[in-house]
């Protein structure tokens, strides 16, 4: 029987979570549960002056709202740093590892001296066999691991293959700085094994650090975990990622009106394939995720596309659900509390309305724009294009047309008769009739149909509405 699968998601709370950090995790968590494991969070905080309590809890906040849940308590890195240094000094006892007294000077011709000949290996090894009653005075050694120096090290990735280097070109990394703290390819080695990690899957980046870290396996006797080495995250145009691209924290993409479940089912698409589908329920994700179809090539981030399945998801999403996305959602809107407040005064026509506003929404800005025309207050503001419509023309015939709906059954039909018998008579097309309704009913050129915003806003609304804009009293 195998050991039951776990994974580890270990960012640096250095900043925000970003959307290629968000996809390391996703794939964790798929990995974990589509095998029965477990994912674990682990905060990598060692860098105390870059590490910041804002940036954990934004870790912890954008998890959540992906819908990525880690099993257990988050381990803290620097709290760990006591244990990091017992197995230092435990690897310098059985003579794996070495106090290096080189001084800054020294380290510096030597880096120097490595990139005049090309060399990848910075460090000579000069201290390997030194003699510490030989040291420099007022000198804080180093610890360093004794690595290999001959044959090669291999990988045996689960994503990029086998993948070699040779030991002649690896330094001999420093484990324990001068001042005793721990580095973070000795802390990463330390808790992956007391954290009982059996799977790492990070990106590619780190790959070169694979080498370096099984190194100090081999050198403590335990064993390797299985290795995953995800691609990078490219911009559409094929170039490193960056902010123009869309190399944003989670929270960009939240505030941009973005469904978790649609970014969840975009991440796991970069990268990752199962034949030609392309949209995928969480269920769907776990059941059929694996590291087997995870290719080797960056993938590339295409806002179009994000935004195109996302705007699958609205569509598809259930009215009552879709409006509750919206009242959480307005407090990343500027008028968010005008927004949240409207929205729970008028839930019912918001419900109502939702068939027609999410045809046209690719985001939930898209949606809250769409419906501000049944959350705002009387009179309404009008835009410049809505302006320019009601000119003293439309409102004559405004006015006129208000008085025949005021006779006029609500129904989506009799409307349709009435607007259009207006139109007749003032020997108009029906946008001269129906332009001007629309304008003064929603403020805007545009709106969903201009029937179905008369019967969502109900009589008494729509009525009260048209007579504000055409300047006439109710009737009597």
């Amino acid at each position: 029987m195998t050991d039951p699968v776990v994974t580890r998601f270990a960012p640096s709370p250095t900043g925000f979570l970003h959307i290629g950090g968000a996809r390391t995790a996703l794939f964790n968590w798929l990995y974990a549960r589509h095998t029965g494991g477990k994912m674990l969070l682990r905060i990598e905080d060692t860098d105390r002056v870059r590490s910041t309590e804002a940036a954990v809890a934004a870790i912890f906040d954008g998890l959540k709202w992906l819908g990525i849940e880690w099993d257990g308590e988050p381990i803290h890195q620097f709290a760990r740093a006591a244990r990091h240094r017992e197995v230092a000094e435990e690897m310098l006892a059985k003579g794996n590892a070495y106090r290096c007294y080189c001084t800054p000077e020294e380290l510096q011709v030597m880096r120097e001296q490595a990139r005049k000949e090309g060399r990848s290996k910075l460090y000579d090894g000069r201290c390997r066999e030194r003699d510490p009653a030989a040291a420099p005075a007022g000198v804080a050694p180093v610890i360093r691991l004794k690595a290999p120096t001959e044959g090669e090290i291999e990988i045996h990735d689960l994503v990029q293959g086998k993948v070699a280097w040779q030991n002649k070109d690896l330094d001999d990394l420093v484990l324990l700085r001068s001042d005793g703290t721990p580095t973070y390819m000795l802390s990463v080695v330390v808790d992956d094994h007391d954290m009982g990690v059996t799977h790492i899957i990070r990106g590619d980046d780190h790959l070169t650090n694979a080498a370096r870290q099984k190194h100090i396996y081999d050198a403590l006797g335990w064993p390797l975990p299985a290795m995953a080495h995800i691609p990078l995250i490219h911009g559409s145009d094929g170039a490193k990622l960056s902010k123009r691209h869309g190399a944003l924290g989670i929270e960009a993409y939240r505030a941009m009106g973005y469904l978790p479940a649609a970014l969840r089912n975009y991440l796991v698409r970069l990268g990752w394939s199962h034949g030609d589908q392309e949209i995928f329920t969480t269920e769907e994700m776990i059941s059929l995720f694996d590291l087997a179809r995870v290719g080797r090539s960056p993938s590339r981030f295409d806002f179009a596309k994000l935004e195109n399945l996302n705007g699958h998801y609205i569509r598809t999403m259930p009215d009552a659900e879709l409006v509750a996305a919206l009242a959480a959602f307005a407090p990343e809107l500027a008028d968010g509390e005008f927004v949240a407040r409207r929205l729970a005064a008028r839930r019912a026509q918001v419900l109502a309305a939702m068939p027609g506003l999410q045809e046209r929404a690719k985001t939930l800005v898209d949606l809250a724009e769409g419906a501000r025309y049944l959350l705002a207050e009387r009179p309404l503001e009008l835009d410049d294009k809505a302006r320019a419509i009601l000119d003293a023309k439309a409102r004559a015939i405004l006015k006129r047309t208000i008085k025949l709906l005021e006779k006029t059954n609500w129904t989506a039909e009799t409307l349709d008769s009435a607007v259009r018998e207006m139109a007749a008579r003032e020997d108009v097309k029906l946008a001269a009739v129906a332009q001007p309704l629309r304008a003064a009913l929603t403020g805007r050129s545009t709106s969903p149909g201009i029937f179905e915003v008369m019967m969502v806003l109900g009589k008494e609304e729509s009525l009260a509405r048209l007579r504000d804009q055409a300047g006439v009293a109710a009737a009597a």
